[in-house]
């Protein structure tokens, strides 16, 4: 069995005049079924479809393009390997492959800190002043981001895919729609839900708007 070409640079939006292929009209599940079979067209469609919000989400952790493209490159050859242990019963493809992306990344993450600490010397270390106002946002700002995850766990799987898709992936509400082969009018209406049960879900909980913001590009 051979790997698929390693691809680089950041993910690109899918090209409306691309020539069609065989895969096109195959929804997810079918596509991971091939992918399982050692199909490594199946997978390059599923980074066509998937790509762009994978790179997209591991970017807003990361904070550095290199390091979120790794990433991408990291969570699609799991898929390759271990398609076979992706459960439907479980919940959307896109939910479990962003889920991927998002563990990958904060490892990642946690990684560069520990050699960021290994590298500082005890004499630094020492000499470091504690920013209480720093401190108390950063801890502010976690439980804000572990509140907003819980909330959006209870989520049901529509209405969590349509949010994730937009909120991690970038995408337009029209994108949604075709990645997810669902009527638009559809798609604004589970956001519209989904947002409001977020809502309810952090009711108490301030300054959630930064984290519950979305691009301007979902809108349409």
């Amino acid at each position: 069995m051979t790997t698929p070409r390693a691809r680089t640079g950041a993910p690109r939006a899918a090209d409306p005049n691309a020539r069609p292929t065989p895969y096109d009209g195959l929804d997810d599940r079918a596509l991971v079924a091939r992918v399982t079979e050692g199909d490594g067209g199946a997978l390059e469609a599923l980074y066509a479809r998937y790509g762009r919000a994978c790179f997209g989400l591991a970017r807003r952790i990361l904070t550095d393009e290199q390091f979120a493209q790794d990433v991408v490159q990291e969570v699609f050859l799991t898929v390759w390997r271990d398609a076979h242990k992706f459960d439907a019963s479980r919940g959307g493809f896109s939910s479990w492959l962003l889920s991927m992306t998002h563990h990958k990344a904060v490892d990642a993450v946690r990684r560069e800190e520990n050699l960021r600490k290994r590298r500082t010397t005890s004499e630094l270390l020492e000499d470091r002043e504690v920013d209480g106002p720093q401190v108390h946002d950063e801890v502010w700002s976690t439980l804000r981001r572990s509140r907003v995850r819980e909330a959006m766990h209870t989520l049901p799987e529509p209405q969590k895919e349509a949010l994730v898709l937009a909120y991690f992936g970038g995408y337009t509400q029209r994108e949604i729609a075709g990645i997810t082969n669902t009527p638009l009018g559809t798609v604004k209406t589970r956001m519209l839900a989904g947002m409001k049960r977020l809502k309810e879900g952090l009711e108490g909980l301030n300054d959630t708007a930064p984290i519950l913001d979305f691009s301007p590009r979902t809108a349409q």
